[in-house]
């Protein structure tokens, strides 16, 4: 019998913590705290521990995270924000929410992440922000965005959806910037059981203009200070992060030994790259991504073989029809373009066995 291997494991996750979350869930249940309740006051106390900042505040999700950090940082209508066409449509979508524009900057075709080397040739008089994103759980080089920051006097805001718990030079992803921003949609390597997000930062004036701005402009009932909107991390979702945020750096570490295991595998493959990780980072592989020559094919060979892929992503965002008005073409962002020809996530959990790495490998070698 054919052994099949998923993308993604939740189930095999969750029979493993099954005992504890269902207590952490049955505990909100009974104390009909549902909203803004103790569970969520306890995970953001934990989170923002965990995070290495002073405050973290729980949100509906993580695109949400994006938009109310802009709008705390002050990025209104009129400004410029950089940032890069390889990532998920959610990090451009809150810009544009926003009320600013979109500034695209080419990858480093090393590590997929913005190329620090072609930020200053887009910077101009309206540029406000830059948002680096940590790319597969690949934490971008953040010590010269920070001089470029500090020179041009623009915000940081990290998109850290899919890095909770890298490092970079020994501290944390999501302490760089004036505010991080996280998604625990329940893929990520610290997923809720739905949608959810949070901001993490050490400014409590940025902390408390996004708790206001995420409960309708109010930080005391009926009191609206100004136009907010409704984006609250729920307390059933709170107490499942808070329990599985316990075993993270667990679950991360397993990750890393898997992404090694792909490394040794597939390193003398033909016309197949695997990551490159930075000196002095510690990525958390929220996916493992390969480039290789004729992925389409690969991918269909790998489906026969009952292994389940992705392809993140397919279309640079400078491509997508969604973002036609921009005037961009093909060409502009070859580097990204490249990659979003080439690349193939190969399944990437913390349960995954050695055995079915091997089994995915061996259909990558014989391809």
């Amino acid at each position: 019998m054919q052994q099949n291997v998923p993308f993604l494991d939740l189930k095999a996750q969750y029979q493993s913590i099954k005992d504890e979350v269902n207590e952490a869930i049955l505990s909100v249940v009974e104390s009909c705290a549902y909203v803004k309740g103790p569970a969520v006051k306890q995970f953001q106390k934990n989170f923002a521990e965990y995070c290495d900042v002073k405050y973290a505040v729980g949100v509906a999700n993580g695109t949400d995270a994006i938009y109310l950090a802009l709008r705390a940082v002050g990025i209104g209508p009129g400004d410029e924000v950089i940032t890069t066409p390889d990532t998920f449509i959610a990090t451009t979508e809150a810009i544009t929410q926003a009320g600013a524009k979109i500034v695209f900057v080419d990858i480093n075709p090393e590590t997929y992440n913005i190329n620090i080397s072609k930020i200053e040739e887009k910077i101009t008089q309206k540029t406000k922000a830059i948002i680096p994103v940590h790319l597969f759980g690949q934490p971008a080089d953040m010590d010269p965005i920070i001089e470029i920051a500090q020179k041009y006097n623009l915000k940081i805001v990290e998109d850290a959806a899919q890095a909770h718990g890298a490092y970079y030079f020994g501290k944390r992803v999501g302490t760089f910037g004036d505010v991080a921003c996280f998604s625990f949609y329940p893929g990520k390597n610290l997923g809720a059981y739905g949608d959810g997000g949070a901001i993490a930062t050490n400014n409590e004036e940025i902390a408390t203009q996004v708790e206001k701005l995420a409960d309708h402009g109010s930080l005391k009932k009926y009191i609206h200070e100004e136009e907010g909107g409704n984006s609250r991390l729920d307390s059933v979702q709170a107490a499942v992060l808070d329990v599985k945020l316990k075993y993270l750096d667990q679950w991360n570490e397993s990750r890393r030994k898997n992404a090694y295991v792909y490394n040794e595998l597939l390193k003398n493959v033909a016309g197949v790259i695997t990551p490159v990780e930075l000196e002095n980072t510690t990525p958390v592989y929220h996916l493992y991504v390969i480039q290789v020559e004729g992925r389409d094919g690969l991918q269909q060979k790998l489906s026969d073989a009952g292994i389940a892929s992705g392809i993140h992503y397919p279309y640079p965002l400078h491509l997508t029809p969604a973002y036609q008005y921009l005037g961009l073409k093909k060409g502009d962002f070859p580097e990204a373009e490249k990659c979003a020809d080439r690349f193939l996530s190969l399944p990437m959990y913390p349960e995954l066995t050695e055995s079915m790495i091997q089994k995915v490998c061996d259909v990558i070698l014989n391809n």
